[in-house]
């Protein structure tokens, strides 16, 4: 494909505009051929900003009339089960927010439809495209083979509950005058105590992206061994056999964003700090210590490029049309995220009760 790829947006509101349009609207390798929006001067007022063409009520109108080559969609994940399968219908990737969807049993219909139609989804889990994290993975894989430090023995994620996640993210996005939207939402998830429901949809509309990020580190599956009663630590074990642990901390920030993932080797060790979602043109922070003997220990940091996770992962889901790479995130794997989020909530409801 020599051409740039067309794109079709459907949805333009705060995350759509912010986080995906504005980014790939800068890239020379793809065009943004037409936007589905219903709320027509929202629509029409983005619309005029980024340069495109086209303007649609809806999706199918939007398919109806144009010859795209991939689609993102921009919707609260409680409608996926719907919006995602009519997408996909289309036969065309497709990149969507993270998670894959409300349910389980959601994410397994939204991938039977990729499956039938013969496409694809790419999961939009940022933080898999940040350069830090692209330069940590790397970094694992070859110490893993070179064995210097030894094997991985331990993986921590630390995640505040709270902070200034948006760091100005939001400061140039267009608000029409229309009305809000309703919108139909897929069914509830089933087995979840409807107690427990909302802290499952907290899980799976934040705490998931490090669900994900800790299996992307391990490089491997891993299942939750327990649950604190508080919803503060998920304590995992690998398929190899690794321990790791995700630290959901129960304290707010109010002008910073603190999020790390540490790596444990034997004789030494990665820290990837991780910046604020929406920041912009800041990527995380890699800090390497070494201390396999024989010379003195050593901390090195190297210099990450300055471009921003969301940047990036458009960046990586053009190439991923394209055929140059394999996405960073595919629907099957997401669909293990919901698994853990699930579980999660399951050993928590029975640790709160005892």
């Amino acid at each position: 494909m020599s051409d740039p790829v067309r794109l079709g947006f459907v949805g333009v509101g705060l995350m759509g505009q912010c986080a995906h349009l504005k980014n790939y609207a800068q890239l020379p390798e793809c065009r943004v051929a037409a936007i589905a929006e219903p709320r027509k001067d929202t629509a029409r007022k983005v619309a005029a900003r980024y340069g495109v063409p086209r303007v649609y009520d809806t999706s199918e109108e939007m398919l109806a009339h144009e010859k795209l080559d991939a689609l993102v969609v921009a919707q609260p994940f409680q409608r996926h089960g719907r919006i995602l399968c009519e997408a996909l219908a289309s036969g065309l990737p497709v990149f969507c927010e993270k998670p894959i969807a409300w349910s389980v049993e959601t994410g397994e219909k939204v991938i039977e439809s990729a499956r039938r139609n013969g496409t694809w989804i790419m999961v939009g889990y940022h933080k898999r495209s940040d350069p830090a994290t692209m330069y940590v993975k790397e970094e694992i894989a070859r110490l893993t083979e070179s064995g210097e430090l030894g094997p991985m023995v331990y993986v921590r994620i630390f995640i505040p509950a709270g902070g200034d996640w948006i760091a100005n993210g939001f400061e140039d996005v267009i608000r029409g005058d229309d009305p809000s939207v309703p919108l139909d939402l897929d069914p509830t998830p089933t087995g979840i105590d409807p107690k427990m429901l909302d802290a499952y949809t907290d899980v799976v509309n934040g705490y998931i992206h490090q669900i994900n990020l800790m299996r992307h580190l391990l490089g491997e599956a891993y299942e939750v061994a327990f649950a604190e009663p508080t919803g503060t630590l998920m304590v995992g074990r690998s398929r190899s056999g690794l321990p790791c642990m995700i630290e959901m901390v129960r304290y707010w920030t109010t002008v910073d964003w603190q999020e790390w993932a540490f790596i444990l080797f034997e004789h030494g060790w990665i820290k990837l700090d991780i910046p604020a979602p929406m920041a912009f043109r800041r990527p995380g922070r890699v800090e390497l210590f070494r201390d396999p003997g024989g010379r003195a220990p050593e901390t090195v940091v190297p210099q990450i490029p300055w471009v921003h996770a969301m940047r990036q992962q458009a960046v990586n889901f053009i190439r991923a049309v394209r055929g140059e790479i394999k996405p960073p995130c595919n629907a099957e794997e997401a669909l293990e995220d919901l698994k853990i989020a699930r579980e999660f909530i399951r050993l928590k409801a029975l640790s709160t009760s005892r």
